[in-house]
């Protein structure tokens, strides 16, 4: 690794303890769920928090790149990918995110997720016990890239599903939640 990489890396780590001090500090206020009116402004400060956590976590811009999340019969899919296809910066800060969480969930390691939604998303406690059953696989796309989740563990797909489905509705991607045929 380079200089440039261990500091990427130590910048990465110091946002990440501060958003977790952020979040223990929040769940310790005691703050009540709310109803109504106060509950959509809630669930849209949730989404707020979504991305500006996410922008940190991740390492690009949210409002500069598009997420997709797909069901597949063997799995799923995350996809991302700079809006623009002349933004290499962007681009790159996609592929090497994807690279490190294809690397961290193999290891069992989903504090990412944890981070940017502020609680650990449905699914990620089997997904974390059956980790040698599901295959991480990063590949890079034109504008950005992928992760493939594929398994033939029918407990490990029906996680997977979980955590893509979470990861629908949390960034408001508008993909479709069904199943489709793994290519």
């Amino acid at each position: 690794m380079t200089t440039k990489h261990y500091l990427r890396l130590a910048l990465c780590t110091s946002g990440l303890l501060a958003t977790l001090w952020a979040i223990n500090t929040a769940s310790a206020s005691g703050a009540t769920p709310q109803t109504g009116q106060g509950a959509t402004h809630q669930h849209d400060d949730h989404h707020a928090g979504v991305n500006k956590r996410g922008d940190k976590v991740m390492g690009f811009a949210h409002d500069k790149t598009t997420h997709h999340f797909r069901l597949r019969t063997d799995g799923g899919l995350i996809e991302v990918e700079a809006k623009d296809p002349d933004d290499t910066k962007s681009r790159d800060q996609i592929r090497t995110h994807l690279q490190h969480i294809a690397q961290k969930f193999t290891a069992g390691d989903f504090t990412a997720p944890m981070l940017i939604h502020a609680k650990t998303p449905p699914g990620v406690p089997t997904m974390k016990q059956l980790k040698t059953a599901i295959k991480y696989q990063f590949e890079e796309t034109a504008r950005g890239g992928q992760v493939r989740l594929v398994t033939s563990n029918s407990k490990a797909i029906t996680a997977i599903h979980k955590f893509l489905r979470f990861q629908i509705a949390d960034h408001r991607t508008g993909d479709t939640t069904k199943i489709t045929k793994a290519p």
